[in-house]
């Protein structure tokens, strides 16, 4: 069994669905605060905080779990420049937890969903896993933090881990069974998208004075069922006893600008835009090389274009939305 913590969120969603499909038997734990319990629709959901770890131990005790993955966590950057304590405390402190109730309980494989925000501003493009690491947000620390610990409690105890350091999570699933649905919504693709469906009367550009071809940042998207079958190979992995950090993105950057500009072509919406002044903690560019991940985990993406990417956003929100 594999218990995915933070499984009613967005990339967990996606994670258990793929994995269910693979013949996994998941156990999902969480608190609901960001998550949506509409979306576990595969395995049992368990409501409860990482805070609490004598849940922790009951759920590792009475369940077979042979590994862990992790995707609770707060992850506006912005929001973590203001509010840090909450960042620590969610993102470090209740990992701890979670690894400590694993290894009192003779669990020893943990998936980590990192972030390319490990990085901070780049000195070259594609980053590697070798670029040095200068988180420049609490969020970004609180993810590097994760990781050194997991490498001390490796070298320590016995725990194999993989992290995987995301570059922009995008789409949805295919099937439009599940896909992205935050509240408040931070990520570019559904802001747009909802600007599309009229549902708000414009889209606010951070910035449009970075040191690139049209001014406005550029990132690189990777779709949520190729971040699930990067999970699902990480597992395998997994069963080698070894560790690893891998890159996972597609290695195209697209400006703001460019993605809002692909979904007025896939929409056919025009959609508004109003320029603002830049937030902190947000990098000018960031791409991302996966050439680790793809030849020792034998991964690649399957959605490489980043218009097809944002069709299944599409779909999937024009059916959340119009419910």
């Amino acid at each position: 069994m594999i218990l995915i913590v933070g499984g009613a969120g967005y990339i967990g969603s996606h994670v258990n669905k793929f994995l269910s499909e693979r013949g996994y038997e998941t156990l999902i734990l969480d608190n609901l605060t960001k998550g949506h319990r509409e979306h576990v629709k595969w395995g049992e959901l368990i409501e409860g905080d990482l805070g609490d770890r004598r849940l922790l131990n009951r759920i590792l005790t009475e369940y077979d779990v042979e590994a862990v993955m992790h995707f609770a966590a707060f992850t506006d950057v912005g929001e973590s420049v203001q509010k840090p304590g909450d960042y620590y405390r969610n993102n470090v402190v209740n990992t701890m937890n979670l690894l400590d109730s694993m290894l009192k309980n003779g669990v020893g494989r943990f998936v980590f969903s990192s972030t390319c925000a490990v990085y901070g501003n780049p000195s070259e493009i594609p980053i590697t896993e070798e670029h040095p690491l200068n988180p420049i947000s609490p969020y970004g620390r609180s993810k590097l933090m994760v990781e050194e610990i997991l490498r001390d409690y490796s070298d320590a105890y016995d725990l194999s881990y993989v992290s995987l350091r995301y570059f922009n999570a995008a789409g949805a699933d295919p099937e439009v069974e599940i896909g992205e649905l935050h509240e408040p919504e931070t990520h570019l693709i559904p802001i747009v998208l909802d600007a599309a469906m009229g549902l708000r009367d414009s889209v606010r550009i951070f910035g449009t004075d970075y040191p690139t071809p049209d001014g406005t940042c550029i990132r690189d998207y990777i779709h949520v069922m190729d971040l699930a079958d990067a999970h699902w190979r990480a597992l395998e992995y997994l069963e080698g006893e070894r560790s690893g950090v891998f890159n996972l993105g597609n290695g195209n950057g697209f400006s703001v600008m460019e993605v809002i500009e692909t979904c007025r072509e896939v929409t056919g919406a025009s959609i508004r835009v109003v320029e603002d002044q830049r937030r902190p903690g947000d990098p000018p560019e960031l791409v991302g090389s996966s050439e680790r991940a793809r030849e020792i985990l034998r991964w690649s993406p399957v959605f490489t274009e980043l218009e097809e990417i944002i069709k299944t956003a599409w779909n999937w929100h024009r059916t959340a939305k119009n419910d």
